[in-house]
């Protein structure tokens, strides 16, 4: 494929039009980044028991581990989408890939458990920038959509290539070097996107120049840091004041954050998006479908390593079946909703098809104390398939229910619900497994299958049977 040199003097991102012209080197650097901030949100769960006996970490510890990169991630997304819409989609990536870099580094040499959250919130704070500026850079270089729908399918598959590999990777990496090497890899995958974006990614103008809504975003990280505070801490000790507090200050700054946004002239985000049904939507979609995977992911692997005794190596490989299939069905899902014209049978498709795996997980761990494995490998393929084959399809429902020049805005919407239900996930399932035995671990997968079904139920209320 030839590329035509910009001002910039960086190759210009071809329009596309046709399957044959999806793949492209642009489109390589930019999926780099994005395969590194995936797999980090997969390969720390293996590495939590060794990291537990390290540094001598609670339960409550090591969902602030996971929990301190899953809230900025979600918190700062939307603040994310609008830098690259003000400042230019491929400096802020950029931006976001070299803070997440140098916090990798942090988290590897951290010395104790709060200097590893910390680390890990400078994670989410790369994320934050690099996600919705990923998704702004492939919005782009794709002008048909039908292409584009093919293009997001490739980034979510890569995507399901990070999550798949990150639990096999994690393992390998622990059981070979130590947990502090689950951090560590990220520096050279990092260091690569930021060579490749310089060379091959093109430089977008900016889309608009807004303001930047900093009560907006103030008010949306209070109430995202007290909510799941609460739901950690409650977890953990049950309702005392710390809890009841905040939850008090969640409402009170969830309120705040609606009326800002009503008030500013420049909101971080307009209300008024989520009239478009398909929109809200999709958004509500992307929160319950990360509620239930990476609530689910958490608890499977304590459940693999604490009560069954399995090594991290071992964990990683009885994965394997769960996350190996996501990398196919995200490839499946673009290709599925570019032939159909519509995301709604494709998420309709995964939605259903991860409840059942979520759901039959549930069935066998509260019928038999120590479920035989291979009866687990099928609910788990399920489970993965489901995940991966509905967020292609969810990410471009939401992402062309608005005009081109808020793409940076709307990935940052269905990215920061999508990290929102992570933060819900591994705090809600995570306080119900801790309560105790298998009966916990039941529940918060049952917890974790109805809330797919529940975003089947909102799909078939809200998402258009056409194409945006």
């Amino acid at each position: 494929m030839k590329c035509m040199a910009t001002k910039t003097g960086t190759p210009d991102i071809p329009t596309t039009r046709g399957p044959a012209r999806v793949l492209s080197f642009a489109l390589v650097a930019v999926c780099t980044g994005y395969f590194m901030v995936i797999l980090d949100s997969t390969i720390v769960n293996v590495a939590l028991p060794a990291l537990r006996t390290d540094l001598r970490a609670g339960v409550n510890g090591l969902q602030w581990v996971v929990d301190g990169y899953l809230l900025v991630l979600a918190a700062g997304l939307l603040s994310g989408g609008a830098l690259a819409d003000r400042f230019g989609a491929r400096r802020v990536f950029q931006a976001g890939l070299g803070v997440f870099v140098a916090a990798s580094l942090g988290c590897g040499l951290a010395p104790d458990v709060p200097v590893l959250v910390l680390a890990r919130v400078a994670q989410g704070a790369g994320a934050a920038l690099s996600v919705p500026a990923s998704l702004a850079l492939l919005r782009a270089a794709y002008d048909d959509r039908t292409t584009r729908a093919r293009a997001i399918g490739v980034w979510g598959g890569i995507a399901g290539v990070a999550a798949a590999g990150g639990p096999l990777l994690g393992g390998v990496l622990v059981a070979a070097v130590g947990w502090r090497w689950v951090f560590f890899v990220n520096v050279p995958i990092g260091l690569a996107a930021m060579a490749l974006t310089a060379r091959y990614v093109p430089a977008p103008r900016a889309q608009t120049s807004k303001g930047l809504d900093p009560a907006g975003q103030i008010t949306g990280v209070v109430a995202l840091t007290a909510l799941a505070l609460a739901m950690i801490e409650g977890g953990r000790t049950g309702v005392n004041p710390l809890v009841a507090g905040s939850a008090l200050v969640f409402v009170l700054a969830g309120a705040g954050f609606l009326a800002v946004e009503r008030s500013v002239r420049t909101p971080m985000l307009p209300l008024g998006l989520f009239r478009n049904a398909t929109f809200s939507g999709g958004s509500a979609v992307g929160l319950l479908i990360n509620l239930g995977f990476y609530g689910e992911l958490f608890v499977i692997n304590l459940h693999f390593q604490q009560t069954l005794h399995y090594s991290a190596l071992l964990a990683g490989l009885a994965l394997l079946p769960q996350m190996g299939v996501v990398a196919a069905g995200s490839w499946l899902s673009g290709r599925f909703t570019a032939r159909v014209g519509s995301p709604r049978p494709t998420l309709l498709i995964g939605l259903v098809t991860g409840g059942a795996g979520l759901l039959a997980l549930t069935g066998l761990t509260a019928a038999v104390a120590h479920v035989p494995y291979p009866l687990l490998v099928l609910p788990l393929m399920a489970t993965g398939f489901g995940m991966s084959f509905t967020m292609p399809a969810v990410t471009t429902a939401v992402t062309e229910g608005v005009p081109g020049e808020q793409a940076g805005l709307a990935s940052g919407v269905i990215n920061a619900a999508r990290q929102t239900g992570g933060v819900i996930g591994v705090a809600l399932l995570g306080a119900l497994a801790g309560q105790g035995a298998l009966a916990g671990l039941w529940t918060a997968l049952a917890v974790a299958g109805l809330a797919f079904l529940a975003g089947a139920l909102i799909t078939l209320r809200t998402v258009d049977r056409a194409m945006p």
